[in-house]
């Protein structure tokens, strides 16, 4: 199975859609997709995520599957906290961002929330609500998750090609339990842009399978299209 994994086109955040160039980015987005073909179509039940799907879903003629539980806002509420005034995602601010890299935190590994620094937050409910719902997910598509392993056992194989549309901060979550990689240190490591395209392999034959990623944040549909390939609108890349 190879799970593709796309970030909203720029947005509006309120009230919810895509920009002018976001609308652009599905459309491009779209294209690449449907030049290699899509099996199912999962999008977050937010108005930026599904407009990214739209294209996609008309160029392929399948509708998408709505996963509430994907939608941001829920992310946002646990995965969030006031800084100076301000709401910010846990990782985009120097204290947690600081305990997030420290090795304390990391010696912790998927208990890392448990960490003294963390207490009286919601950060340890979000990350459980979301490998709950990312394993049950993974698991109603053929792969059920091992903690001992910390990989997948394959129930009969999947050889199609899935495509989650959806949103940055919720995607370091849901990719961090997808790949086992604890929490601090994927949104503390990576990151993705604008339409970006993550795709993540999974095995296919009987037994058990590591999901491999094989494209982390790929933009190059951007590229093709002539469109800006800048990070958030900033950062020229």
């Amino acid at each position: 199975m190879l799970l593709f994994f796309l970030r909203h086109g720029d947005p509006i955040y309120n009230p919810d859609s895509l920009t002018p160039l976001g609308t652009r980015q599905a459309e491009a987005l779209a294209r690449r997709l449907a030049r290699y073909g899509l099996d199912r179509i999962y999008a977050s039940s937010s108005t930026r995520a599904r407009l990214t799907a739209q294209p996609t879903c008309e160029l392929l003629k399948l509708d998408a599957e709505i996963l509430d539980w994907c939608n941001e806002q829920y992310a946002w509420e646990q995965l969030a906290l006031e800084t100076d005034g301000r709401r910010k995602w846990a990782f985009q601010t120097d204290f947690y961002r600081e305990k997030f890299l420290s090795a304390e935190v990391r010696a912790l590994g998927e208990r890392w929330y448990e960490h003294p620094a963390f207490a009286g937050t919601q950060l340890g409910a979000g990350i459980e609500r979301i490998a709950r719902e990312t394993r049950a997910f993974l698991s109603a598509l053929g792969y059920d998750y091992d903690a001992e392993r910390n990989a997948y056992l394959i129930q009969g194989g999947n050889h199609e090609r899935i495509a989650l549309f959806a949103h940055q901060g919720f995607g370091l979550a849901f990719l961090s339990c997808v790949l086992g990689i604890p929490y601090p240190e994927f949104a503390t490591h990576f990151d993705m842009g604008h339409s970006g395209m993550t795709v993540v392999r999974f095995g296919e034959e009987p037994g058990w399978t590591a999901p491999c990623v094989l494209q982390l944040a790929n933009d190059s549909h951007l590229y093709a299209d002539g469109l800006p390939t800048s990070y958030q609108n900033r950062i020229c890349i």
